[in-house]
């Protein structure tokens, strides 16, 4: 028996087949999460650096208590927070399309990162949108960055955060690089936005290329 074999193209493609399949790429899209924790200049200084990142779509999500450290901490209201992000997404929204495994997610970061949000992703608790999101890029293993700063820590909190590096989280303590000279509130802020942002692999202008130098001010 003998087999053949013919393929054409369709009509519409015949004669420039690289122009069929010439798209314009995606936004990599970047989930920007404030928790309870105190620190949330971290998450709105990232903001507004991933607002100025070309070829970035940012996500935010707030808790209730991460909404009140901005205004108490930052002097901001809601409204100026939100305008710095693509997409602000509700707390309690747990049918948002982040949740969804259909929904590509280039990274998150949890800025800060409250030891009761570590708590919940050590043993799976899924309480609310952000939880949910951060247990969903551990499960398809993506990229999840946890901006730690409350101290002093008992045992309980180093096991909590073993067993979320053990599923694949990286914790990522927001702590001075004095070797840098930083001069402002913002030298120090500005060095741990940029740590978390080459953990997912973003560039910018925070500091110099493997952290020789002196940190750029805040914008």
């Amino acid at each position: 028996m003998t087999l053949s074999f013919s393929f054409e193209l369709p009509p519409a493609v015949t004669g420039s087949v690289s122009a069929a399949f010439t798209h314009t790429p995606a936004p990599r899209r970047i989930v920007v999460a404030i928790s309870d924790a105190s620190g949330a200049v971290y998450g709105a200084r990232l903001l507004q650096v991933l607002q100025g990142t070309p070829g970035i779509e940012s996500h935010l999500i707030v808790s209730d208590a991460g909404w009140d450290s901005i205004e108490q901490e930052l002097n901001m209201d809601c409204a100026f927070i939100e305008d710095m992000a693509d997409v602000v997404h509700d707390l309690d929204d747990i049918g948002s399309p982040l949740t969804s495994t259909a929904f590509a997610r280039g990274g998150m970061v949890i800025a800060p990162c409250s030891l009761g949000t570590l708590a919940a992703l050590a043993h799976g608790l899924e309480d609310n949108l952000l939880t949910r999101t951060a247990d969903l890029m551990l499960r398809e293993r993506r990229r999840l960055v946890l901006l730690m700063r409350e101290s002093p820590l008992h045992l309980a909190h180093l096991r909590n955060m073993v067993s979320v590096t053990e599923m694949g989280g990286i914790i990522c303590p927001a702590a001075p690089a004095f070797e840098l000279h930083p001069q402002t509130v913002g030298d120090i802020v500005n060095h741990s936005v940029a740590r978390a942002l080459d953990l997912l692999e973003i560039p910018h202008k925070l500091m110099p290329s493997g952290g020789q130098g002196e940190l750029a001010r805040a914008a």
